[in-house]
């Protein structure tokens, strides 16, 4: 049969092939190519964290119910605000909220931290919780990409990409860069774009899994026996070669290739990494794996993946939270209670609380603590005062991100924001100085760490970043 070489979607088509003999050509090719690295040969200084776990909080956590303690909103519950109010999102602003949680002194640093987290409370001397967080945006799309770019919008690489990319993979049987998911977890705001490689090399960008499937990754199980396959495979190496050759874009063709190569490596590695049968019981018991709610068991599940993926060498690994649809709360941003905020941030609390406390407490077990930086964000806090009667609108001014494990200093807090919570006034942090920081404690210099592209070395900290020295 007759297949024009410029059609290789057509003769994958007519094969039937799919990923399986694709993935297999691929290892073949792979050895003309050579193995995809990070782009630093050598680290910048020395190395603290060898891997990232991202917990992204989207839809906002209230900082003045959790890690903020702000006794003056008590006192004015229920009062207009004393000071300026900055427009909102919605603009239907009320009185002064005080906190529905009872914050408490922990750990021997003695860090305040509401009962809105009780476990993660009792890790407060892992913790290094930055106070006088700030977003340039206080919308939902634009306050994703931000937080996870340093840009507002499309076209800029998202933080785990830039990590794969100076770093490269340590495993080559799985993917730099993992973003899980799981049932009630929807891509927040903005899209899988902030999760993308933009300019970088293809193989940079996030593989998503979601866990609560038979298959965490689609189309990942073969569907022709490898004698089948083997038929196509000096075909499909000439048709790759071939094809990159003759293109201007010719690293895309060669990134794809590899990324072909890191699936086929993945049709025996995924499956492993989702078999649990190995786990004591008492681990999976700790995370809450079987919890009758069903949301927390996939926030646990993810949490248990998270570990057992920079086990095996995985640099920078996301997860979602599930959403209870509560107070505006949707699945793409859970954390934002626009209203009935005690009662779902409540929920969402429960979720995540004792999953992330296991996490802490199992890598701290195994030694990997010192070398796995926890990141704990949303795209921004809420207001001290009402949405209404009884929830909280977007505050990009002033809220609390926290940092653990990877050579951070724990039982710490840094910067501060006004009595109310409301503006971060003291040591004001940015989004450039987050990533500049995890960078920093990964071996890699955010300055030096560039990419040119339309005439300019772009960063992901733009021409930003400070690191915070103060709470390594």
């Amino acid at each position: 049969m007759y297949i024009d070489q410029n059609s290789r979607r057509q003769f994958l088509k007519l094969t039937g092939a799919g990923v399986s003999a694709f993935s297999l050509s691929s290892l073949i090719n792979s050895r003309a190519l050579g193995k995809t690295s990070g782009v630093i040969k050598k680290l910048h200084h020395p190395q603290k964290a060898k891997s990232v776990i991202f917990l992204y909080m989207s839809g906002g956590v209230s900082h003045v119910d959790s890690f903020d303690p702000k006794p003056i909103l008590e006192k004015y519950h229920g009062k207009p605000m004393p000071v300026k109010i900055e427009r909102t999102q919605f603009d239907a602003n009320g009185n002064v909220q005080k906190a529905h949680w009872k914050f408490k002194r922990r750990g021997k640093s003695g860090l305040e931290i509401s009962d809105m987290f009780p476990q993660i409370a009792e890790r407060a001397d892992d913790l290094a919780i930055v106070r006088s967080m700030t977003a340039k945006f206080s919308e939902h799309a634009q306050g994703n990409f931000f937080m996870h770019t340093g840009f507002p919008f499309l076209g800029y690489p998202s933080a785990g990409a830039w990590v794969n990319y100076a770093l490269g993979s340590k495993n080559s049987n799985l993917p730099g860069f993992v973003l899980l998911r799981s049932n009630h977890a929807s891509i927040p705001h903005g899209g899988v774009s902030i999760f993308g490689n933009a300019f970088l090399p293809a193989t940079t960008q996030a593989s998503i899994f979601n866990i609560s499937r038979d298959q965490a990754v689609p189309n990942l199980r073969p569907v022709l026996i490898k004698k089948e396959q083997r038929r196509s495979l000096d075909l499909i190496k000439k048709l790759d070669l071939g094809f990159s050759e003759r293109v201007a874009a010719k690293e895309a063709v060669v990134a794809s290739i590899e990324n072909a190569k890191t699936a086929l490596s993945m049709q025996e590695a995924v499956p492993d990494l989702m078999d649990l049968t190995g786990e004591k019981e008492k681990t999976l018991e700790s995370y809450g794996i079987n919890d009758s709610d069903e949301r927390k068991a996939n926030f646990a599940r993810q949490c248990l993946t998270a570990r057992r993926l920079v086990e095996r060498g995985v640099r920078f690994v996301e997860l979602s939270c599930c959403s209870y649809g509560i107070g505006g709360g949707g699945g793409g941003n859970p954390w934002d209670q626009h209203g009935d905020i005690k009662r779902g941030h409540g929920k969402m609390a429960h979720q995540i609380d004792g999953p992330i406390a296991a996490l802490i407490d199992d890598l701290k077990d195994r030694n990997l603590l010192d070398e796995t930086l926890l990141v704990f964000t949303g795209e921004f806090g809420r207001t001290p005062f009402a949405q209404g009667s009884n929830g909280r609108d977007h505050n990009p001014f002033g809220f609390s991100v926290w940092l653990a494990g990877g050579g951070i200093k724990g039982g710490v807090t840094h910067g501060a924001t006004d009595d109310f919570g409301y503006h971060a006034v003291e040591d004001v942090a940015t989004v450039y100085d987050l990533w500049a920081t995890v960078l920093h404690q990964l071996g890699v210099d955010h300055e030096k760490l560039t990419f040119k592209w339309g005439g300019r070395n772009l960063r992901l900290t733009d021409v930003h970043g400070r690191v915070w020295k103060e709470i390594l």
